[in-house]
């Protein structure tokens, strides 16, 4: 909302020093800072006003250590996220960017089936939540429009540039370009660091590619968005972990805006995706201003209404930057999670046909919940994961000089 009114000021008007919004680093920083005073300033009002309405989690008894003290704590704080990414994206970005717009719609939506689970379970004594089915069709159905979205809006591009971008004494030599609509995306180790979806389903007509483009993005946006959910299992480990790849996220989006870091690096350069920092910027700083109450021991905790929308986010920001096949590396906490599930129950449903009896891999899935019967103290399991989840991303930046 500000973006146009400063833009007016600095052209229009020519009033000094509003030429600084013209700056992603400038209103990223702002839309970071923004997300924190809205999460921490306002986060105890939240908490206060979800006590007062009997928002608490009713945790089942799983056998865990420090379980009971959970009981009762204050849950649907994804709203403090929410707002945390919403408000500064819609102050400092341009809103009518279409990445921006596909961000906040996934948002709101996600966001949306999230508080109708967490509100069945809490309002209705519902432990169950929304219908397993409704939620797979909410998420099939932003898939639907985020994948028909890259597909045919015009806007969404990738800029080839005619020979590569130089700097001589201190001057930078801009060449011609042309903005090519291709459904390339990023995969290291092949040529160029490119796959052509095009080609991988073009054996089977031109009009079937866009159809399997689209089943494509409704996985892994189910997929992650289902992951984050899972990982949301005990204090700080879901917010922590999404704030790291949304950093790491920023980054390839400050690269992918950028005409000279993108050839340097070997990245795909997307006009106009330099808008989508100043989204990341709020997203880390709304998981980041959560954290400040949902750390061990948890004041708050997000419920669906943010692990859901978190996860779905995450999906759709790498889709929008072409990154969507580094995932299984950034997101590997949340793969690690949902294969822990996975395994554990195709196991166990396996050695029960066969031999009679359930078997299983782990103590118990989640994986985190493995390792909390193992008595390994939650604030310790959290911390490895976190640094686990550092060391993924590192090593997806690190995909990005890999030919």
């Amino acid at each position: 909302m500000l973006y146009p009114i400063f833009e007016y000021f600095d052209q229009v008007l020519d009033i000094p020093g509003t030429g600084v919004f013209r700056y992603i680093s400038f209103r990223a920083g702002m839309a970071a800072l923004v997300s924190l005073i809205i999460t921490i300033t306002f986060g105890q009002n939240i908490i206060s006003w979800i006590r007062n309405k009997q928002i608490g989690e009713a945790v089942r008894d799983l056998g865990l250590e420090g379980q009971a003290e959970k009981k009762g704590t204050p849950t649907m704080g994804g709203l403090m996220i929410m707002a945390g990414i919403i408000i500064p994206t819609l102050l400092f970005a341009n809103i009518n960017n279409i990445y921006i717009i596909l961000l906040l719609a996934t948002t709101v939506w996600l966001g949306g089936i999230g508080f109708l689970d967490d509100y069945i379970k809490v309002f209705r004594k519902n432990k169950d939540g929304l219908a397993g089915r409704f939620k797979i069709i909410g998420q099939v159905g932003i898939g639907i429009v985020v994948g028909a979205t890259l597909y045919f809006h015009e806007g969404v591009v990738v800029r080839e540039f005619t020979n590569p971008v130089s700097i001589e004494e201190g001057v930078v030599e801009t060449p011609a370009f042309r903005d090519v609509k291709t459904m390339k995306t990023t995969i290291p180790f092949l040529k160029d660091n490119e796959l052509n979806y095009e080609r991988v389903f073009g054996f089977l007509g031109e009009a079937a590619t866009p159809i399997f483009y689209i089943l494509i993005v409704i996985f892994i946006v189910t997929a992650v968005s289902n992951g984050a959910n899972i990982t949301d299992g005990i204090d700080g480990l879901a917010a922590g972990t999404s704030a790291i790849i949304g950093l790491t996220i920023a980054i390839f989006a400050y690269i992918s805006g950028n005409a000279i870091f993108s050839q340097y690096l070997n990245v795909f350069f997307i006009p106009n995706s330099g808008e989508l920092v100043i989204f990341c910027a709020a997203f880390v700083g709304a998981c980041v201003g959560f954290l400040w109450y949902n750390a061990y021991p948890a004041q708050v905790f997000m419920g669906d209404t943010g692990s859901l929308m978190l996860g779905g986010v995450i999906a759709v920001l790498s889709l929008t930057l072409r990154k969507e096949l580094l995932i299984p590396i950034l997101c590997g906490i949340f793969v690690i999670e949902n294969a822990s599930v996975i395994i554990q129950v195709s196991y166990f449903k396996y050695t029960k046909k066969k031999y009679g009896e359930g078997r299983r891999v782990f103590l118990m899935s989640p994986l985190h919940h493995h390792y909390q019967k193992k008595n390994i103290h939650e604030a310790k399991i959290v911390t490895r994961f976190w640094i686990l989840g550092i060391l993924l991303a590192i090593i997806t930046l690190a995909t990005l000089k890999l030919r």
